[in-house]
């Protein structure tokens, strides 16, 4: 008899990063593992997306829609409140909600049910965020981890945040570390990391949405204490903070030292990190820290930030430093920069540390959590 599991399907379609890049490979490698299972991705959308490509293309998975002229012009109204009609009527064996959340009313439709919680950051920090966004998403999650028959947990800290923050007991919480897409692991093209090379000359690579949160202003004001020839790039998505770089770069007499760069194809970064000195992670918080996994994945050393969850995801393969010091900073990438012996070393830590988190175990510690519940129906 075929397992059907479902899944909410919003973040793999839809998205083409972070919890869509979570989603997808949480797809990706629970496929070969359940050969017997049939996968239904409930999204209130579908958009064209070329990340998805290798899951439609598989017999196994269905993207399922709104099948109601209400669900269609309702979108939202038919993920959060009216999907558990759908989900009695499709009777899955079992739910995962991916990213943070569970329909209303799912503990009543008798269907099992588990949900990914990511972080809990806007309650450790809300300074970071609206306060109407800390509002709803403290009401959603809080629901998601106490309606699931398990909550799964991304890291350690996160685990720590759900039983202190939640109040969600420890033997409901299973932590599943997550994994990095595989193209950071093959090798990069020689040509490609010689063209950024040219561009950029000797860089700091730093990845990630351009924002407050993530604090690449430390690394900014750490690159005026490095040799005149090393060049800060950041990779992502602009926010409003984007503007403080650069009118602080250009207090500094940095400007054309910086590069924001966005838009970048996913099948680019795994070069842009081969051809850098190190990479720069120094987040105020964070639920784990995927962009550490993918630079060490290609080879490169980290400085990233204490305070929550980095030193858990990066391991012996960074050197961690306050986040408002970019004198501890400077200090740590001045000693990577000069010596080749202590880059090499570190990257080799590195990668060896991150093998915890291949992604067959990642698909492995999922269907753990699967088979705990499978069997009650």
């Amino acid at each position: 008899m075929t397992t059907l599991i479902g899944f909410d399907g919003k973040r793999a379609v839809m998205n083409y990063t972070g919890i869509g890049n979570y989603s997808r490979l949480a797809l990706e490698s629970i496929l070969p593992l359940m050969p017997d299972a049939h996968f239904n991705l409930y999204t209130p959308r579908r958009r064209e997306n070329p990340r998805m490509a290798a899951l439609e293309r598989s017999p196994r998975v269905s993207i399922v829609t709104p099948d109601t002229l209400a669900g269609r012009l309702m979108p939202h109204l038919w993920r959060s409140r009216t999907l558990c009609g759908k989900l009695r009527r499709d009777k899955p064996d079992l739910y995962h909600g991916l990213s943070n959340e569970l329909p209303w009313g799912i503990e009543r439709t008798g269907i099992p049910s588990v949900v990914t919680i990511h972080d809990l950051i806007f309650m450790r920090h809300p300074e970071f965020y609206h306060r109407a966004d800390v509002e709803i998403c403290t009401r959603k999650f809080r629901y998601a981890a106490k309606a699931a028959d398990r909550v799964i947990a991304i890291s350690q800290r996160t685990a720590d945040d759900l039983r202190e923050l939640f109040d969600i007991p420890e033997e409901k919480i299973r932590i599943v570390y997550q994994g990095c897409s595989p193209i950071f692991s093959r090798p990069a093209s020689t040509e490609a990391i010689e063209e950024n090379r040219r561009i950029y000359g000797r860089y700091i690579i730093g990845v990630g949405t351009i924002e407050s949160r993530k604090n690449q202003l430390l690394s900014l004001r750490a690159l005026a204490m490095l040799p005149n020839d090393i060049n800060l790039v950041l990779i992502g998505r602009r926010t409003a903070y984007a503007d403080k770089i650069q009118a602080e770069a250009r207090r500094l007499g940095l400007s054309e030292r910086l590069y924001m760069v966005s838009g970048v194809d996913m099948t680019e970064i795994p070069a842009l990190y081969a051809g850098a000195e190190l990479a720069a992670y120094p987040s105020f918080y964070e639920g784990f820290g995927i962009p550490m996994l993918e630079a060490l994945a290609s080879g490169v050393p980290l400085v990233a930030a204490t305070g929550s969850c980095l030193e858990e995801a990066g391991g012996p393969g960074a050197i961690y430093v306050d986040p408002n010091s970019p004198e501890q900073f400077a200090d740590a990438a001045s000693r990577i920069i000069s010596s080749p012996i202590l880059k090499e070393e570190m990257t080799a830590r590195g990668r060896q540390y991150i093998t915890r988190f291949a992604p067959e175990k990642f698909g492995r510690g999922l269907v753990d959590v699967y088979n705990e519940l499978l069997p009650q129906k």
